[in-house]
C-alpha cells in the first residue's frame, strides 16, 4: 500500500509485507513509545485487525499480534496499560471511514492466525541497561549482569555478590510491571526455572520501586533478553571473561560488607570469607 495513517502519538506506514509504526516524541507521548522509537511489524506477525470506538471522540485501530510473534508482548504478558499498547493507533472519530478502509486492506492480506513458532518482530536492540531498586541491570547480548546497590540490595544478594548470567544458561524471563505490587525482573535458569525464592532474596532477580525499573526501560530489557534466550536454544553456555574488578569498587563493597558485619547481619566467618573473595578479584 505504501500509505501513511497518522494518529495520536504514532503513525502507521503500510508496506507490502509489513506495517512500520513510528512513534512520536513529545511530552504527551507515553515513555514506552518514545523508547521504542519505531517498530516494523511483519504482516505474518499479525493475527487480526479491529476498529472500535475510543474515548472522547476517537476511534481505535488495533493490530492483534499472533501469540509468540513479538518478544515485547510476550515479556509484557498482558500487563501493559491500554494507552501503552504499541499495537493501538488512536484517531479522531472523523477519520473512522479512512481507518476502516485500511483495516479492510490489512485483513485481506493476513494469512496466519495460529501462535507463532518463533519471534517474527525484532527485539529491542542491545546493549541495554536500567536501574532497579537494588541493582543496575545490564545486557550486552551475551549475558545479563546485576551489580548490587548497597542502599537497596538485601544481605542475601550482597553475600552472593554481583551476578553474571550467560544467555545460554537461561530458559526465559519473568517481568512484573513496576506499576503493580512487587514489580520485578527474574531470570529463569535452565537448572532451576521453578524457583520460589522471594525476589528480594533471589540473586537472579532485581526488584522495582518508585522511579526504579520503569516500564519504558525494564520491559524492552526483558524483551531483548527473552529474544536472545529463544534464539540461543540449547547452545553451549557462553563463557565471558569479566576481567579484574576496579579497586575502588572493591573498597566500596568491603566497606558496605563491614557495615553489615557491624550490624550483625553477617557473621565473622561470612565477613572474612567474602572479604577474601573480593580481594582475590583485584
Amino acid at each position: 500500500m505504501g500509505d501513511v495513517l497518522a494518529g495520536f502519538h504514532a503513525a502507521w506506514e503500510f508496506e507490502s509485507d509489513s506495517v512500520l509504526i513510528r512513534f512520536e516524541r513529545g511530552i504527551r507521548t507515553p515513555k514506552l513509545f518514545q523508547a521504542l522509537g519505531e517498530r516494523r511489524i511483519p504482516l505474518k506477525a499479525i493475527a487480526g485487525v479491529t476498529l472500535t470506538p475510543g474515548k472522547r471522540g476517537t476511534v481505535v485501530l488495533r493490530a492483534e499480534p499472533r501469540p509468540g510473534a513479538d518478544p515485547l508482548m510476550e515479556a509484557a504478558d498482558g500487563q501493559l496499560k491500554e494507552n501503552c499498547d504499541p499495537y493501538r493507533l488512536v484517531l479522531p472519530a472523523e477519520r473512522e471511514t479512512l481507518a476502516e478502509y485500511y483495516a479492510d486492506e490489512l485483513r485481506a492480506q493476513l494469512t496466519h492466525h495460529e501462535p507463532a513458532e518463533r519471534f517474527l518482530v525484532a527485539a529491542p536492540e542491545v546493549p541495554r541497561a536500567f536501574k532497579a531498586y537494588d541493582a543496575k541491570a545490564s545486557f550486552d547480548g551475551r549475558a545479563v549482569s546485576f551489580r548490587w546497590f548497597w542502599t537497596g540490595a538485601s544481605s542475601a544478594k550482597w553475600k552472593a555478590g554481583d551476578q553474571t548470567f550467560p544467555v545460554a544458561d537461561l530458559s526465559g524471563v519473568e517481568w512484573r510491571s513496576p506499576e503493580v505490587f512487587e514489580g520485578h525482573l527474574r531470570l529463569l535458569r535452565r537448572t532451576d526455572s521453578s524457583s520460589v525464592t522471594p525476589v528480594d532474596q533471589d540473586p537472579a532477580s532485581v526488584v522495582f520501586g518508585l522511579g526504579y525499573g520503569p516500564v519504558h526501560e525494564s520491559l524492552p530489557f526483558a524483551a531483548a533478553v527473552l529474544a536472545a534466550v529463544r534464539s540461543t536454544g540449547g547452545a553451549p553456555a557462553v563463557q565471558l571473561n569479566a576481567g579484574r574488578r576496579d579497586p575502588g569498587d572493591v573498597a566500596e563493597r568491603i566497606r558496605h560488607l563491614g557495615g553489615l558485619h557491624e550490624a550483625g547481619l553477617v557473621t565473622d566467618e561470612e565477613f572474612a570469607a567474602k572479604k577474601a573473595e573480593l580481594l582475590a578479584e583485584l
